[in-house]
């Protein structure tokens, strides 16, 4: 499975979890049938483990709004990304934003794509 792969998977996984009983395990298996790449995996559970943070990070740099107001969509993705920018320094952050933007087009709009690249850059400028 590759990167891009991964992430868009993670997305799914993410956005399944969220207002859900299922369990993080749970989740994975709805998605992906074979073995769970570590890539995948990490990027799920870091975001689960680290939600609390992100969100405290994500919420200073949103302007004009709240998390909970977030589309779904667009703050299934914003968790992701900042998890990569947070705890991940394999990726460059130029990759994380671009990425995240692209998963934006998959599974959003031209819209979500947009903002979330703006809620992005700032998160990069402040880091």
């Amino acid at each position: 499975m590759k990167r891009r792969e991964a992430r868009e998977k993670a997305i799914q996984t993410l956005f399944q979890l969220e207002n859900t009983e299922l369990t993080v395990d749970e989740a994975i298996t709805y998605i992906i049938e074979e073995p769970a790449n570590s890539f995948y995996e990490m990027l799920v559970r870091g975001t689960v483990q680290n939600q609390e943070a992100i969100d405290k990070s994500l919420t200073g740099n949103l302007e004009n709004w709240s998390l909970d107001r977030l589309p779904k969509i667009e703050r299934t993705v914003l968790r992701l990304a900042v998890f990569e920018l947070l705890f991940n320094d394999d990726v460059p952050d130029r990759v994380v934003l671009n990425e995240a933007i692209e998963l934006c087009k998959t599974f959003g709009d031209e819209k979500s794509g947009r903002f979330v690249n703006g809620v992005l850059s700032k998160f990069t400028k402040n880091k």
